[in-house]
């Protein structure tokens, strides 16, 4: 691959062949999730936002009243993981008072990304129909796109959900697709130019009085790093862009299970 440009791309998205220990860290993170959901003590698990078998959230409430509703869309290149690796990712949310939703969505190739963009604004819909106050969307990887075409002027979100939405967080996201086309990876996803660039966040406009901020980790993959640059410029410097040196792309998400963590901070403080 990479004729047309004399990039590799398949090396440019290959995360897990750059980092070692990258089975054995998402393997301890489904772990961590089901020990957290055991653990949880006010939760609904597996509620169904729509017909479709992956069509499902789980939903962790805060002690006392909720100060709004955060939500997190994992990753997995659109066609892997699900809402059971990530569930430890509500810690850092519900220890600061937020609930927080995490939906699963149905996965490439029997969904295309523009399908999964309108499923995750129905669990957004339908989480938000249970907690009041504001909204905040996190994503990593796959779902920063995801987490971001929430946040794109003409986008997928109900008017009501969109007037509450103030904060998006896009963790190691990729915001400009069509160099997946050039990818293997495409075999999957079957991006065909048009979807690439309708599902594009950086050739989307921003909806305005959003705050966004682009997070990602300081041993990224260099495509990684270069679309956090290219987005923040996308939508003209007002995304805050913020590389954690020393994460990778695995490790990078793990500061929202953490109350105190500079992550949390940027997705609610």
């Amino acid at each position: 691959m990479g004729i047309e440009t004399g990039i590799d791309w398949a090396d440019a998205f290959d995360n897990m062949g750059h980092v070692p220990e990258a089975a054995a860290l998402i393997a301890q993170g489904a772990e961590d999730a089901q020990a957290f959901r055991e653990g949880a003590s006010n939760a609904s698990f597996d509620l169904a936002y729509g017909p479709g078998a992956r069509q499902k959230l789980d939903l962790f409430l805060p002690v006392g009243r909720p100060k709004g509703l955060s939500v997190f869309l994992h990753g997995g290149y659109w066609h892997k993981l699900s809402k059971d690796h990530w569930s430890h990712m509500a810690a850092g949310a519900l220890a600061r008072g937020w609930a927080m939703a995490v939906p699963s969505y149905t996965l490439a190739p029997e969904a295309r990304i523009s399908d999964m963009t309108r499923e995750m604004a129905q669990a957004v819909a339908f989480a938000a129909a249970r907690v009041a106050g504001p909204l905040r969307i996190a994503g990593h990887s796959a779902g920063g796109q995801l987490a971001l075409r929430m946040a794109c002027k003409g986008g997928p979100l109900a008017p009501e959900e969109a007037a509450r939405l103030v904060q998006v967080v896009s963790i190691s996201g990729l915001h400009d697709l069509r160099p997946l086309r050039l990818s293997p990876l495409n075999e999957v996803l079957r991006l065909d130019e048009a979807e690439a660039r309708a599902e594009s966040p950086a050739l989307c406009e921003p909806v305005e009085g959003v705050k966004v901020t682009l997070w990602v980790g300081g041993d990224e993959r260099p495509e990684f790093l270069r679309q956090a640059g290219l987005m923040s410029e996308a939508w003209g410097g007002g995304p805050r862009r913020v590389i954690e040196n020393g994460r990778h792309h695995f490790d990078v998400v793990e500061g929202l299970a953490a109350p105190a963590s500079p992550l949390v901070e940027a997705f609610l403080g």
